[in-house]
């Protein structure tokens, strides 16, 4: 098994990095709110071009990666990078429909929630996050749940899209948690190039099933589309991945939700939608979270790590008095 990089949370580069991932991925909502093309279709779209963006570079300068994630010990990272791009594909085919059969507050509140799936995932695999790092998880899905005014509905519909949304969070947090695991081994970009074509390859079935137009759109709609392919992709969900390798995958999905004031800016800037005065207080808790969660994480990785106990003698919690 590879052992994990060591993770750097506060160099200049990572920060740097982080505040480039945000801006990019902030520009997806209002992107996809202008073009005039099912959610499906452009979330087809943007991976399908970023990996065709990506695929003859890749193939340049990483053939033998790509030879070695298909034969011997370098399978399991292929399957990784396999497994992440179909995690993606479900969590843009859960969280998408989601917002038609719930309102769209309460699905992006509920998506949301991939903080604390990613928490759980950790605890799955043997990593106890601090409690401080769990606090900031609550206060920041806190601060995303108001800012977004979720109105959940009662009704057999909105219940539907509600669980749809949910499921959204988890399967973000899955792709995030699979991707940790690869990166470990596999560059960014060869592991972004199939991360995304497998995802497009998915949610192309996906499209032709559910009868999803995939042509035919306005020139404005395609120029949207190549900026999500730009920016929210490849400046913003491949930056993301590339800082799995220097951030635990957790405080990487609580950076994440500081999309939403990242997209509340700019559709104040350039569509004139100005946030309501009540999800400012939600907005100044998320980042709150943010923050803790970040500052957390970083006194946990400056903590010394225990000592190995002797071959011969039982951990502390098994003994037991006689």
């Amino acid at each position: 098994m590879a052992v994990p990089a060591p993770h750097r949370s506060s160099d200049p580069l990572t920060v740097g990095i982080v505040a480039l991932a945000v801006a990019a991925v902030s520009s997806s909502a209002p992107l996809v709110a202008f073009a005039a093309a099912p959610a499906l279709a452009i979330a087809f779209w943007r991976n399908l071009l970023s990996a065709a963006a990506l695929g003859p570079f890749s193939l340049a300068r990483r053939r033998a990666e790509f030879r070695a994630l298909t034969v011997g010990a370098g399978r399991r990272e292929g399957w990784l990078c396999v497994l992440s791009g179909v995690a993606l594909a479900a969590h843009f085919a859960t969280w998408m429909p989601s917002t038609k059969l719930t309102s769209v507050a309460a699905s992006t509140a509920l998506v949301a929630t991939q903080p604390v799936w990613q928490g759980l995932i950790a605890r799955v695999q043997g990593r106890r996050l601090p409690a401080a790092v769990w606090a900031g998880i609550g206060v920041a899905v806190g601060g995303a749940v108001l800012a977004s005014g979720a109105d959940f509905a009662v009704s057999g519909r909105a219940f539907a899209g509600d669980l749809l949304a949910v499921a959204g969070g988890a399967f973000a947090a899955v792709y995030t948690a699979l991707g940790e695991r690869a990166r470990t081994t596999v560059s960014t970009t060869t592991y972004t190039t199939v991360c995304y074509g497998v995802c497009a390859l998915v949610l192309l079935v996906v499209c032709l099933a559910g009868g999803v137009p995939l042509a035919g759109y306005d020139a404005a709609t395609w120029l949207a589309i190549l900026g999500l392919v730009g920016g929210a992709q490849l400046l913003g969900h491949s930056m993301f991945n590339h800082l799995l390798r220097r951030i635990p995958a957790t405080t990487v999905s609580v950076l994440a939700l500081l999309e939403a004031p990242g997209a509340a800016l700019l559709a104040w800037a350039w569509l004139g939608q100005l946030p309501p005065a009540a999800a400012l207080p939600g907005l100044a808790l998320l980042l709150v979270g943010v923050a803790v969660v970040v500052l957390g994480a970083a006194r946990a990785a400056r903590l010394p790590a225990p000592t190995p106990l002797p071959a011969d003698a039982a951990p502390l919690d098994d003994r037991r008095p006689s």
